[in-house]
């Protein structure tokens, strides 16, 4: 299936329906510019392309990149938001 930007953007559901049998391809400014496919079509694209399996949730995440969260996390507890100063809340 084909469709325009503008015609995914009202039908999304629809697409989203469409993806989960067959990929959608979604054309912008006369282009193909996207692809819109199920989770199971993108896993086997993974698999077959040997590429690294994709995280499916933050448990999984953080366990990949446990030492980079921890830096991230002790950096910000000791400086604080960069742009603190910038929020008007």
């Amino acid at each position: 299936m084909i469709i325009t930007a503008t015609d995914a953007k009202n039908r999304l559901g629809q697409v989203l329906e469409r993806a989960q049998t067959k990929p959608v391809f979604i054309e912008k400014a006369g282009r193909r510019h996207s692809v819109v496919m199920s989770v199971a079509q993108y896993d086997a694209l993974l698999a077959a392309s040997g590429a690294e399996p994709r995280i499916t949730s933050s448990k999984e995440f953080y366990e990949r990149f446990k030492d980079w969260v921890d830096e991230q996390n002790r950096h910000f507890d000791e400086h604080g938001l960069w742009n603190e100063e910038l929020r008007t809340w």
